[in-house]
């Protein structure tokens, strides 16, 4: 056998090697993270699952001194239940909604949307999204995995909100870890 026929006998088994050893210094590509977007949808929250949500939200507010405005919403963002301490002020009445309805709709914490549009670049395009509210205090509420809704809470600094809305979404979450 000639030494050019020898050559190219070797060249497929060399191509071969060379493509494992790159793959073997090739990095595995990286799992993409869990998707929001692949959140089942389940039943709609209930009238007295939603009033439980809500007076875990307003027991968090009473205790800290805070007057706020707490609405729970179904995943299609139809308000269930309402109801705003006396002394809230108006404007968090609207807000409380708005960051239920984000949160169910959106399927994320509205604490989310206020992380990207924080720290601007492409984040900035929150913004154009109608509906998303990027202010914390807006929790979606899940029940055995499944979106069943959205709690949504303002009247003080949001921070505080969102510290409320997760007494809501917790009191939800353990009762039906209860069941």
């Amino acid at each position: 056998m000639s030494q050019r026929s020898v050559l190219h006998a070797m060249l497929p088994l060399a191509a071969a090697f060379a493509v494992a050893a790159r793959a073997q210094q090739t990095p595995a590509p990286a799992k993409p993270p869990a998707s929001t977007y692949a959140t089942p949808i389940g039943p709609s929250i209930g009238l007295d699952a939603a009033r439980k949500a809500a007076a875990a939200a307003s027991a968090e507010a009473r205790k800290n001194g805070w007057f706020m405005a707490i609405a729970v919403v179904d995943p299609a963002g139809t308000l269930v239940y309402y109801e705003k301490a006396d002394t809230t002020q108006i404007g968090s009445a609207v807000v409380a909604i708005d960051k239920a309805r984000s949160a169910a709709l959106f399927k994320r914490p509205t604490k989310a949307f206020e992380d990207a549009v924080a720290k601007g670049g492409a984040g900035v395009r929150i913004l154009g999204l109608t509906g998303a509210v990027p202010l914390e205090g807006g929790l979606p509420l899940m029940i055995d995995g499944k979106l069943v809704g959205g709690i949504g809470v303002s009247g003080d600094l949001s921070e505080h909100d969102g510290q409320c809305a997760a007494a809501g979404a917790a009191a939800l979450a353990s009762s039906t870890a209860s069941r």
